[in-house]
């Protein structure tokens, strides 16, 4: 009779364990050779993601905002690593729990892989573009983790009369071949998909001269405060905040926007195309929804690029017309008002970010810029398509998801310093510092109040123009002992920031920030 690889315990505990560990070891050793294989056959094909990523962006897609907003607030920036993670795991205690129930049900192991390949699949086919071979990985994951797990559970010599520590030498033989090979495929598939991924030709991009440069930053706009955020973002520090799990690599060779919808003549633009024509240059703060009071997903950059009211022009906008629907090549959308394409604000279809080329991560090849508007209503990056409609005809991505239609950006200010009760400071003459923003509108000033004082006014550096934030700084005689500051900022409209906390979701925080100082 044949049997289960059990290595021969002598009493049912002993037995019942060994087929435990024996099992989940299985399971995970399975998965891991699954994955592996698939990678490697995903490098292979341009638009084929890895079974984990299709599942992770089906996840991202109808995750619901609550727990969007929870991935943000915790990871950050790390959102998306934090949900491959979780993925992973979540698959590898998928398959651990199957092989358990292998060593007693052989029929478990073609059961489990069928459901892990069938889901891969069904999730590769939900992307933008996925064609046939989109399934591939995952179908050959799912064949590969069955035959790994009934090798190892269910060993062809399994019925041979061979001494306990010979099968236990079998199985871990046979699982590290295994895992070497899965290691192998795995490692293979990262290093060849930056080969057959497609090329994105950033680094031969030559931008033009701007026709209409950005204003020349006026002296004193950058204050020399340590700790104070720099007014020009460096592209390496701005803020990401997307649903790519996977960057979109584009071709600017081969890459092309559409205008389409309510629009008398549908045009399509090639980055050429957009080279060519007498670009203009903005210094734009963006912001994004999910900032929390304090936080730092708000950055300032100079933008290249074309005036987004000069592509609807030739495009020619219909009568009715509300909504300017705009879609990325992995098929995100944001629904922007067309009302303020044309109020008079640099609404921009950005090539360029602080004098190069847009990098990948911010939107290669093109990307929108609208100041005043937070991102996911205004800042569509890997831009493919612009679609001219109303916004009762047309939900984007996040408006699906309860978020708000018009979304202007919050009043807003927040300290860079000091840092809180992990700063150490002195008694003394001590900087405290920080920005404020409003674009589009501008900041009048910012105030602060320091323990049960009254609100003092703090020194406002000079700016560009009302779409960038501001840098402000006070100069506070601190005495030792524990301090609370609050900053609170007024717009130019004459608004002031409300105290009233109120969560990201749906049009964005409100609220003061408040740190504790220890000054000694």
């Amino acid at each position: 009779q044949v049997v289960p690889c059990s290595w021969r315990s002598p009493g049912p505990y002993q037995l019942a364990h060994d087929r435990l560990v024996a099992g989940a070891a299985s399971g995970l050793i399975a998965a891991g050779a699954a994955l592996g294989v698939a990678e490697l056959i995903a490098a292979f094909f341009p638009s084929v993601q890895s079974p984990v990523l299709s599942v992770g962006n089906v996840v991202v897609d109808n995750v619901p905002s609550w727990a969007k907003d929870f991935a943000i607030r915790t990871f950050g920036e790390n959102d998306k690593t934090a949900l491959i993670i979780g993925t992973t795991i979540f698959l590898f205690l998928f398959a651990a729990v199957i092989g358990v129930i292998t060593t007693k049900r052989r029929i478990a192991a073609p059961i489990g892989a069928a459901l892990f390949g069938l889901v891969g699949a069904a999730s590769a086919l939900t992307r933008v573009g996925a064609g046939p071979l989109a399934v591939v990985p995952s179908i050959v994951g799912g064949i590969v983790a069955w035959l790994v797990m009934d090798l190892l559970l269910w060993p062809p010599q399994a019925a041979d009369k061979v001494s306990e520590s010979t099968d236990r030498r079998r199985f871990l033989v046979g699982s590290s071949l295994v895992v070497a090979g899965a290691a192998a495929a795995g490692g293979l598939g990262r290093v060849l998909s930056g080969v057959f991924k497609v090329s994105t030709n950033r680094d031969d991009i030559a931008l033009p001269a701007p026709a209409d440069p950005a204003v020349t930053l006026p002296s004193g706009v950058d204050p020399d405060i340590e700790g104070l955020t720099p007014f020009i973002t460096p592209v390496d520090k701005f803020y990401r905040v997307d649903t790519a799990l996977e960057v979109p690599r584009v071709n600017g060779d081969d890459w092309e926007l559409k205008v389409q919808g309510m629009v008398d003549e549908e045009r399509s633009y090639s980055l050429a195309d957009l080279l060519d024509r007498k670009l203009v240059e903005r210094t734009i703060t963006l912001v994004c929804v999910s900032n929390q009071v304090g936080g730092t997903y708000a950055s300032t950059a100079k933008w290249l690029g074309v005036p987004l009211a000069e592509i609807l022009d030739e495009a020619g906008v219909q009568d009715g017309a509300d909504q300017l629907l705009s879609r990325s090549v992995d098929n995100f959308t944001a629904g922007t008002p067309i009302e303020t394409i044309y109020d008079g604000r640099d609404a921009l279809l950005v090539v360029g970010m602080n004098g190069e080329p847009l990098p990948i991560e911010r939107g290669f090849p093109a990307r929108l810029i609208v100041p005043g508007l937070y991102g996911f209503v205004s800042a569509t990056k890997w831009l493919a398509e612009l679609n001219v409609t109303t916004f009762a005809d047309e939900q984007a991505y996040w408006r699906k998801r309860d978020w708000a239609e018009q979304a202007p950006i919050k009043t807003f200010s927040r300290i860079d310093r000091p840092g809180g009760l992990g700063d150490k400071v002195e008694a003394g003459m001590v900087a405290v510092a920080g920005v404020a923003w409003d674009p589009h509108v501008g900041i009048d000033k910012v105030e602060l109040k320091i323990d049960d004082g009254k609100w003092v006014q703090a020194d406002l550096a000079p700016v560009p123009s009302a779409d960038t934030w501001v840098q402000w700084s006070y100069g506070w005689k601190a005495v030792p002992g524990s301090h609370n500051i609050v900053v609170r900022a007024t717009n130019a409209d004459g608004e002031t920031q409300t105290s009233d906390r109120v969560m990201p979701i749906p049009d964005g925080a409100t609220g003061w920030q408040k740190i504790v100082v220890n000054v000694t």
